[in-house]
């Protein structure tokens, strides 16, 4: 296994960065509270493994040398990010006084993040670009790939969760006025950024 320790430092910073996966955690944290964002943290950490483990199979190879099936993920995933995005800002703001934020079942939070990791740019540029570097060809492929896989999905628990437990400290603050309205519609407009970023970004050179 080629250098842990930077796989974890480079880990750590990919998912410390502002990406599609964070701006969900913050808001579920913000509009259900910590405990329903942490099923959807869950919900994010499985999706990031089916990530993984699909840039480990036939289909990671597929989609790197495809351009037709590349740009089929591409568009289904810039598609749903808008999808989320125009939901985000379509929604009322957050209430802290009052119940109007309809609740969510853990189930449907923990879907919507996993299928939501799926149109992740970081996700998918880190497992198809990234990750491989870090394997040892002369070694055991598997043992490599569930050590470094499952230790990205705890840092990604760890990281998100400490993502929500802050955004509860600001929530009276975004409960309140236009202060709810704009991380709505700030939230709204990220995703639907990140929906055409994804849409207009090409597949690196082989």
């Amino acid at each position: 296994m080629h250098l842990p320790l930077l796989f974890i430092t480079m880990a750590t910073l990919t998912i410390l960065s502002p990406g599609p996966g964070v701006l969900r955690s913050l808001t579920n944290a913000l509009n259900y509270g910590l405990r329903p964002a942490l099923v959807g943290i869950l919900g994010t950490a499985s999706g990031t493994f089916c990530i993984a483990t699909l840039s480990a199979t036939s289909l990671g190879a597929l989609l790197a040398a495809s351009n037709n099936a590349f740009t089929i993920i591409k568009y289904i995933g810039a598609a749903y990010l808008i999808y989320l995005g125009i939901k985000l800002w379509r929604a009322p703001a957050i209430e802290l006084d009052n119940n109007e934020t309809p609740p969510r079942s853990p189930q449907s939070l923990f879907i919507e993040s996993f299928f939501m990791q799926f149109s992740n740019p970081k996700a998918i540029v880190f497992f198809l670009s990234i990750f491989p570097q870090f394997i040892d060809p002369t070694s055991d492929y598997a043992p490599q790939f569930i050590v470094l896989v499952c230790t990205f999905c705890a840092l990604l628990f760890c990281i998100h969760a400490t993502y929500a437990f802050f955004a509860q400290s600001a929530k009276r603050w975004f409960s309140h006025g236009q202060g709810g309205r704009w991380m709505n519609r700030i939230g709204g407009t990220t995703f639907i950024g990140f929906g055409l970023m994804l849409a207009q970004s090409k597949k690196a050179a082989q």
